[in-house]
């Protein structure tokens, strides 16, 4: 039973659920950038340099026979897998620079100076009556 009490004391842990949920919404994400850079990016970016579509791009390396299939070398959608990381990158590091911005904040907010313990207040008045006795002609 030790196992399994260990594995559920794991899997439940913060970060753990944090981590599950990032790699799902990352999935998502990425998903949708695909989807962006294929239909919305690309299709402009064709039109622009002739009528292009970028996912026809390819180099035939051997033509199709009965037996198999042409071999390509398919640099079209080597190019989109590319703008689409640009993309994804660029998203992350927007997100790591607003986070390091808000790590950066609470540093430079000052604290609070630390409240003298009873004994340094106690020490402070013993000195006060000190220098107030030393002080009378």
């Amino acid at each position: 039973m030790g196992v399994i009490n260990e594995f559920k004391a794991f899997a439940v842990k913060g970060n753990v659920v944090d981590m599950a949920v990032g790699i799902i919404i990352g999935a998502a994400f990425g998903k949708i950038v695909t989807s962006f850079v294929g239909d919305v990016i690309m299709p402009p970016i064709g039109l622009l340099i002739g009528g292009v579509d970028f996912s026809d791009l390819a180099i035939t390396l051997k033509a199709a026979t009965a037996d198999a299939p042409a071999v390509v070398l398919a640099y079209g959608k080597f190019i989109q897998s590319m703008i689409d990381f640009v993309i994804v990158a660029f998203a992350i590091f927007m997100g790591v620079k607003a986070i390091n911005q808000l790590k950066r904040e609470e540093a430079v907010a000052p604290s609070a100076p630390p409240v003298p313990s009873k004994e340094e207040e106690l020490l402070g008045e013993i000195r006060d009556l000190l220098k107030a006795q030393n002080n009378k002609p």
